[in-house]
């Protein structure tokens, strides 16, 4: 590389020794601790139709990453399919850096599987780089990570590549046990980084483009990138070329940030011994329910989601979130607990001093989601009206029970009815069909004002008095005539009628597929009415009052 001994110097001085942590198929180890499955049988994830991740006995039979999911199962007829989650593997991996931070605190999560920490501070307290490695093996050892891998460098981009060049990984071989620990750490004396990258490949840099533009020039490996000058690589290829281009030279100057581990704002109340009424469980979750609020006051935070976990004494655990439109107060959250107890939608008067099935031993309240308190500031002239509202429907539900105050809502679907949804008072909408998303089918315009909870028999005859029918082009056998709407005795002469509109609704599904077709039609005392043609009867859907 050519620049000058003084900045070589300073950007040297610049980096941060570093050790990285790699734990190799992370993916599939999440995977199979979550879901209790055998990590050592042929497993992949897919995300996107594609492998994500593959296990080390899939690979031996040709499965690779990137594959598509019936090319991957070709080459492995046993192949066990699961989706990717990328929560699972962060979720998963928590347990891991909370391990690690009790001997190593100040830890930096790159992804899941893979974190960073400072070398300079456990290198010191254990008496040398390798030590603090072996320290750092031992402990994952305790977790059932006996494979992982260590790399220490300069610089995050270095320390990760000495870890992945680590000796061979029992993943790569399906059976054998873990590598010794001598093994599997690497350590990069301190200045040999930009030697140990040289021969490598610049496809590391995960820059595709560039790496590919590269290799066109001749410069297949990060040594030859690195070689180029400074000032011509920051003209040629930008900050985010010259920023690959002091990767290659060993000069990472990425600092490690550590995590700061959230503040504990959930609660827990144990009974003891368990309690047996659903009123004895609310009368105790008050208390808890205010310092829990407290706790997120000081913060100048508001409760907006909540989940609350309840324990039985026979170890059944019976989880829900509850949400609400503004903030929790404690006489709701107790509420919530009271309405998870009595099961949603029965009635509080019914069940309110009933005995429960098993005896609760334990509640956990957890805040799922939090806003900041400014946001939920009375406006200038304040907001009476809208809290007595909010007052009097929250009293009447904790009365009745959850359900039992709702509010309406448009959802999506291609019928009407598909579209009403009911959401119980307090709760945010959570629409399973969302009405922004194309609804191919569905009416357009003006809906009908009045909606039928139930289609209603209804008749349409021709000229000649026989029902209107379609065929399966489309084509009536006659043009509607008269209309008796449901209910009437005598069907009235027609002045206008509009369709048909085609609805094909889950054609591929035998048993809640639907065919039928649409038709508006005004009948002589001038009201409109939405009617529906299906397999040769007719129907009201709607009315236009």
């Amino acid at each position: 590389m050519r620049t000058t001994g003084s900045a070589a110097i300073s950007i040297q001085s610049s980096v941060t020794r570093t050790m990285v942590l790699w734990c190799p198929d992370w993916p599939i180890i999440a995977a199979a601790r979550t879901l209790e499955i055998d990590p050592v049988a042929p497993i992949a994830l897919i995300e996107k139709g594609e492998v994500f991740a593959c296990s080390a006995a899939a690979r031996a039979d040709g499965v690779r990453r990137g594959l598509r999911v019936r090319e991957a199962q070709s080459r492995c007829s046993v192949l066990e399919v699961l989706p990717y989650d990328q929560a699972m593997d962060a979720r998963a991996f928590e347990p891991i850096i909370d391990a690690i931070e009790q001997i190593m605190p100040g830890v930096q999560m790159l992804r899941p599987g893979t974190l960073a920490i400072r070398a300079q501070g456990p290198s010191r307290y254990f008496g040398g780089e390798d030590s603090a490695a072996y320290q750092l093996l031992f402990a994952l050892a305790e977790q059932g990570l006996t494979d992982a891998r260590i790399g220490i460098a300069d610089g995050p981009f270095a320390a990760e590549q000495a870890a992945r060049s680590t000796g061979p990984s029992s993943s790569l071989t399906a059976g054998m046990g873990a590598a010794p620990e001598s093994a599997r750490v690497r350590i990069i004396p301190d200045g040999g980084s930009a030697a140990f990258l040289s021969p490598m490949p610049v496809s590391l840099l995960a820059l595709p483009s560039l790496a590919m533009l590269l290799r066109r020039l001749g410069l297949s490996t990060l040594g030859g990138f690195a070689g180029l000058p400074e000032l011509e690589v920051r003209n040629r290829f930008g900050e985010e070329g010259a920023h690959a281009h002091r990767l290659a030279a060993g000069l990472d100057g990425s600092r490690v940030t550590p995590r700061i581990p959230p503040d504990e704002l959930d609660v827990s109340i144990s009974f003891e011994p368990p309690l047996d009424r659903i009123e004895q469980v609310a009368f105790g979750v008050r208390e808890p329910a205010e310092r829990f609020l407290d706790r997120l006051a000081k913060m100048s935070l508001v409760c907006t989601s909540i989940e609350v976990e309840i324990t039985t004494e026979r170890g059944m655990m019976r989880t829900r979130t509850w949400m609400h439109p503004r903030s929790f107060t404690p006489a709701e959250i107790v509420d919530r607990v009271r309405w998870q107890l009595q099961g949603t939608g029965q009635s509080r008067m019914a069940r309110s001093d009933a005995g429960l099935d098993s005896a609760i031993s334990t509640v956990r309240i957890l805040p799922e989601s939090v806003d900041a308190a400014n946001h939920h500031e009375q406006g200038l002239w304040g907001n009476a009206p809208d809290e007595r509202i909010h007052h009097g429907l929250s009293r009447v539900q904790s009365m009745l029970g959850h359900t039992a105050v709702l509010t309406a809502t448009v959802g999506g679907g291609r019928m009407l009815i598909d579209r009403q949804v009911l959401v119980p008072w307090g709760d945010r909408e959570q629409i399973a069909r969302p009405a922004d998303r194309p609804w191919p089918g569905s009416l357009p315009g003006l809906p009908p004002a009045t909606v039928f909870p139930n289609q209603l028999a209804c008749v349409v005859l021709a000229p000649d008095g026989t029902s209107v029918d379609i065929d399966d082009r489309g084509v009536l056998s006659g043009p509607p005539a008269r209309f008796a709407p449901p209910g009437a005795r005598s069907a009235g002469p027609v002045t206008a009628w509009a369709g048909p509109w085609p609805v094909d609704e889950r054609w591929w599904d035998a048993e809640e597929g639907r065919e039928l077709n649409r038709f508006q039609v005004v009948d002589a005392t001038g009201e409109a009415w939405l009617l529906l043609l299906e397999r040769g009867s007719w129907w009201a859907e709607g009315r236009y009052d």
